[in-house]
């Protein structure tokens, strides 16, 4: 017969990690499941300044993870890499469906976080990994002294472009709007960081090439005109790089749990989602704020109310 855990945490990002340390520190019997490397997305963050207690000459988000993923092993969550295809939530056993088997318990929480969102542009899926990237800390390298424009205008789009500009001769920001939507600081900074440029009111309409990106179509979103950028001939080609939100990593959840009109998962102000014994955490979730400290609080919160209600099953 199968093992039946306390407590399945899908998703080793932050709020997977917190949710595990805390289980672990109530003696669940906890079964952490991760498909690739921890820390989701802010596994490829290159800095972090805002995260309560993180070291202030310098923090990234390796780092970061490498210290939660120490406590999850200390506090003795099982760990097992794997992909859930696809989950059976209703009853008192949960059972997850993975590629590699499958896994059951008493109560489950979803951190699978989210992914970024498409340029949304012809040809897009093309080029990725031959011009696009989605991923400054993963291929800045790349770029070294080329030239490498960045789509978006949030918090992340304008401190990844500043990441850029250490690898990069020149970067320039596309945004749709004729202001930024990042924060005032962020905003100071990127203003007054030299080899950087924007690009007003504009949207990537189409990207071309030969094997590599060297070309796309660039539309004003107030008057419509169409603007072609071509790579500097001794070049061959240039970066392009997107930071236009997210989306939930819910596809194979949808029917399991509710969703909302984006996808996310619905839980209450305890992550619980409308399934008895099933929680979310972090980034799959509505909410305002998507930081670490969110993420990792979510996490906390889920961990909790699953000891609960494991507890109660008693």
């Amino acid at each position: 017969m199968a093992k039946v855990y306390d407590l399945i945490i899908l998703g080793a990002g932050p709020a997977g990690l917190s949710a595990a340390i805390y289980a672990g520190r109530d003696r669940l019997d906890t079964l952490l499941i991760e498909k690739g490397q921890d820390g989701g997305q802010i596994a490829i963050t290159n800095e972090i300044e805002n995260y309560p207690g993180s070291k202030v000459e310098g923090e990234s988000g390796p780092s970061l993870i490498k210290r939660m993923s120490e406590q999850v092993a200390k506090f003795g969550a099982e760990r097992v890499s794997d992909t859930i295809k696809s989950v059976e939530l209703d009853g008192d056993v949960k059972v997850l469906h993975g590629a590699n088997g499958d896994y059951q318990a008493k109560a489950v929480i979803l951190a699978t976080g989210a992914h970024p969102r498409p340029i949304g542009c012809k040809n897009e899926e093309k080029f990725v990994g031959r011009g696009i990237s989605f991923c400054a800390t993963c291929d800045a390298n790349f770029f070294e002294d080329f030239e490498v424009y960045v789509v978006g205008g949030g918090n992340s789009a304008v401190e990844e472009a500043m990441y850029l500009t250490n690898y990069a001769r020149k970067v320039t920001v596309i945004h749709r709007r004729d202001q930024l939507r990042a924060d005032e600081l962020v905003q100071e900074k990127a203003f007054k960081t030299p080899k950087l440029h924007f690009m007003w009111n504009s949207v990537v309409e189409e990207v071309d090439g030969d094997d590599l990106l060297n070309k796309m179509i660039v539309k004003n979103t107030k008057t419509g005109e169409l603007t072609t950028i071509e790579a500097d001939p001794e070049d061959g080609l240039f970066g392009l790089f997107g930071f236009i939100g997210n989306l939930p990593n819910t596809d194979f959840l949808k029917g399991a749990v509710e969703l909302d009109d984006h996808g996310y998962i619905k839980t209450d102000e305890d992550m619980h989602t409308n399934v008895a014994g099933v929680f979310a955490a972090g980034d799959v979730r509505p909410k305002s704020l998507r930081q670490v400290v969110t993420a990792a609080a979510d996490g906390a919160i889920a961990a909790k109310q699953a000891y609960k209600y494991v507890d109660s099953l008693k």
